[in-house]
């Protein structure tokens, strides 16, 4: 672990007891741990600013089974791109619609293309890609 840097920040006081009850209502133990998590955050976003750069991700989507061909148009793009399929799961929401989460990892490009693909898929009635880092880079 690196040294530990302390710095202050100057915030009005609405602004930092609003972000007290956030950060308890979540658990967090201090500032410390919430503001840390924040600059991780955003580090990771800014991973994803480069087309090149390694990441990972879940793709969630949510779409009436029924719908004609739609499974064979979500199997078809995630066998195209089986290099970038960590895994996926299938959940039964009820007799008509289901729920897909499909892990993936490669370069920016790749995953958003992969999302964007299953998301605007004909029968898709939600869908979102959930970015996250591989770790390697974050501290």
């Amino acid at each position: 672990m690196s040294d530990v840097v302390r710095f202050s920040v100057s915030i009005p006081g609405d602004l930092a007891e609003a972000f007290d009850r956030r950060i308890q209502h979540r658990g967090y133990a201090n500032r410390s741990e919430a503001v840390r998590d924040l600059m991780r955050e955003h580090l990771v976003q800014g991973e994803w600013d480069d087309d090149d750069a390694q990441v990972m991700g879940t793709i969630t989507l949510v779409y009436n089974h029924e719908k004609p061909d739609l499974t064979k148009v979500l199997t078809r793009v995630q066998h195209e791109s089986h290099d970038a399929i960590v895994c996926s799961t299938h959940v039964h929401l009820d007799e008509h619609n289901c729920m897909e989460v499909v892990v993936v990892r490669g370069m920016v490009a790749e995953i958003r293309g992969i999302a964007n693909a299953l998301i605007a898929a004909k029968g898709v009635k939600h869908g979102r890609l959930v970015s996250t880092s591989a770790g390697k880079d974050l501290p």
